[in-house]
């Protein structure tokens, strides 16, 4: 046969619930009663200190006699959860120059919380102004600057994320493992996965019942930082607790294959089809994936032809061209060469009409090789010169 190149299948990494619940619910900012009416909370405060060991003061929490009013009614627009009165409000105060750091700092939080989930951007805008006019008492003011790092780790902004969560834990010397979950998922998405790692494991192993999406992360973790070993051993603790979990089991099949131990993984595999469990796209896509990438191409020829009969997977691109590659290295060439004439034509280069001619020109069909030859030149190839030797050789 002439040399097709192999197009190995991208590795699916399976994880799933890596994020952490994101949107922690806040303690309705400063409403104790007595606060609204402008007196010191500080003896209850103490009470219900959650940050015992935070380096931070807290700096005096009163309202003055002549922000009182518009505290006040700052505080009834809030209860009513009405935004479009929140923060025109909000903004009052803090543009208030008589207003003291407690009152722009509670201003600006409640403009914050209010606008949560219906405007972010907006929402962390006023949550940092909170921050910077440092006038909160410690529970708000840690709380505020816990959620940020979670909202930014859902914006992607990881390294932002990271650092805010570093100084919440370093102001606070809190090791509670949400805020380890946090900055383990920064890490995570920043690739930084031995540092993920030795994160995750101090929240799990500090908790006496770790989240499942925790597991799962540090199983993530581990399975991309090369330790395939560590991730199976975790997947095979969660499925022991959940036997139906379809997502847990993929991820162990996953685990066994970069492990090695391929006899486990087609096991798993082939009780998740017999059970009638693979019902999705994505399904059909990663167990194919994962036969194709380890040469078990028979095994994955059969998912794909199910997955198309059962009208899972369509004859796009990616199906048509794996199709294609595993009927090939199997030995099917006039198999692979009918699925390469659909794969070419919604190709995004002509890479695969150039398979397509090597096929032809392998099987004697030297004007469908030139034909197949010329149309990859047309759409573009990396070596227009293999395409060129082809041209030459079908004459």
């Amino acid at each position: 046969m002439n040399h097709i190149p192999r197009n190995t299948v991208a590795k699916e990494v399976l994880a799933t619930a890596l994020a952490v619940a994101l949107m922690a619910v806040l303690v309705p900012p400063s409403a104790d009663a007595r606060e609204r009416k402008g007196q010191d909370s500080g003896q209850d405060e103490a009470k219900a200190e959650h940050f015992p060991q935070a380096t931070r003061k807290a700096p005096e929490q009163a309202v003055s006699s002549s922000l009182r009013p518009a505290i006040e009614k700052l505080f009834k627009a809030y209860e009513q959860k009405d935004a479009t009165k929140v923060v025109p409000l909000a903004d009052e105060v803090i543009a208030n120059a008589k207003a003291n750091a407690y009152e722009h700092a509670l201003a600006a939080r409640i403009a914050g919380v209010t606008l949560l989930n219906a405007d972010n951007d907006k929402a962390k805008a006023y949550l940092e102004q909170a921050l910077v006019f440092d006038g909160l008492s410690n529970n708000e003011h840690y709380e505020t600057m816990n959620l940020l790092a979670q909202m930014d780790l859902v914006d992607k902004q990881y390294d932002k994320s990271l650092a805010m969560i570093d100084r919440y834990m370093a102001e606070t010397h809190s090791q509670d493992g949400d805020s380890l979950v946090i900055k383990g998922n920064d890490l995570y998405r920043l690739k930084r996965y031995p540092e993920a790692i030795a994160a995750l494991k101090t929240a799990i192993d500090g908790s006496p019942q770790p989240k499942p999406e925790w597991l799962n992360l540090l199983m993530a973790s581990y399975f991309d930082a090369g330790q395939p070993q560590e991730a199976t051993k975790i997947a095979e603790g969660l499925i022991a607790k959940n036997p139906d979990d379809k997502a847990l089991q993929l991820n162990l099949a996953s685990s066994y294959m970069e492990a090695g131990q391929e006899d486990k993984a087609t096991a798993l595999l082939e009780k998740l089809r017999a059970s009638g469990k693979l019902d999705q796209p994505e399904d059909y896509h990663n167990l194919y994936a994962m036969y194709l990438n380890h040469d078990k191409n028979k095994e994955g020829i059969a998912v794909i032809q199910e997955g198309l009969q059962k009208g899972a997977l369509k004859e796009d691109f990616d199906t048509m061209n794996s199709l294609a590659q595993a009927y090939w290295f199997s030995g099917q060439s006039d198999q692979a060469i009918a699925a390469y004439r659909k794969a070419a034509p919604l190709a995004p280069n002509g890479e695969t009409y150039l398979n397509l001619a090597r096929a032809l020109l392998n099987e004697g069909h030297m004007a469908e090789a030139r034909q197949a030859a010329q149309q990859a030149l047309d759409k573009g190839v990396r070596n227009p010169a293999d395409a060129k030797k082809i041209l030459s050789a079908a004459k």
